[in-house]
């Protein structure tokens, strides 16, 4: 077992202990989470919602399917796949309780509360066997996991032989002047958004921030294949503001 007790990582631009990260981002999470659907579309002028059906678009969810959702809050994409798949299981996990109580609302609104389970756990240590799932999904929460390659790793572990690993996440544009006008709308109207909106500035400015301190495309699709996942591949949405990033355990 690796000693993390003296490292430290990354909470927006802050070097924090690695230790203290999950309960930070926990923080962040139950402060938005009665907001946090609306501030997506707010924060993307609705955008997230067509890079999540491209996300199911290429996913092709398929009936039967056992689905696990990492991070999956409020269950977006699960309410997605099993649209998309007509029959199946989703498990949305997530490390903060609010977000999950807010899925359940909508499971229980939509009557697919039979389809869904709801699990507080960490994604780097999920309290699943392993070649448990036919698919992992991890939509923009990614970023937010202390060390991504352990994330990675347990994916690989619960998945199935045959299964697929799917990871839609705010990337890097690769036109250096786009970069800049994006950061700038992103830098000076997110947080404000955020505070006009969620009346929680600091929650929007660490989300900003945690934009910038992810790994680009190829950084992150080399992550993906360390894991094990063969037949590894991004696509860009929107010019690379977000990314998906597929791989198979075969």
């Amino acid at each position: 077992m690796t000693d993390h007790s003296d490292k430290t990582t990354h909470f927006g631009f802050e070097t924090v202990p690695e230790d203290e990260k999950a309960g930070r981002v926990q923080g962040v999470f139950s402060s938005v989470a009665s907001k946090y659907d609306i501030m997506n579309d707010v924060m993307s002028g609705g955008i997230h919602r067509l890079w999540k059906d491209a996300m199911m678009d290429w996913l092709a969810p398929r009936a039967g399917q056992k689905l696990l959702d990492v991070a999956g809050g409020t269950g977006d994409i699960s309410f997605r796949f099993l649209k998309r798949a007509g029959s199946g299981h989703a498990t949305v996990l997530d490390l903060t309780e609010p977000m999950l109580m807010e899925g359940r609302k909508r499971a229980e609104a939509s009557r697919m509360e039979d389809s869904l389970d709801w699990v507080v756990g960490d994604a780097m240590a999920l309290p699943f066997e392993d070649n448990t799932f036919d698919v992992y999904t991890i939509s923009f929460g990614i970023r937010n996991v202390t060390r991504p390659q352990d994330a990675l790793a347990e994916a690989y572990r619960v998945l199935r032989p045959g299964g697929r690993l799917m990871v839609l996440e705010f990337s890097q544009l690769p036109n250096p002047m786009m970069q800049k006008a994006y950061d700038l709308y992103s830098f000076n109207v997110i947080p404000r958004m955020g505070q006009m909106i969620a009346n929680d500035r600091d929650s929007y400015q660490y989300l900003v921030e945690s934009i910038r301190n992810f790994p680009d495309q190829d950084t992150f699709l080399r992550m993906v294949q360390d894991a094990g996942f063969e037949n590894a591949k991004y696509r860009n949405m929107t010019m690379g503001v977000a990314c998906l990033h597929s791989g198979w355990k075969l």
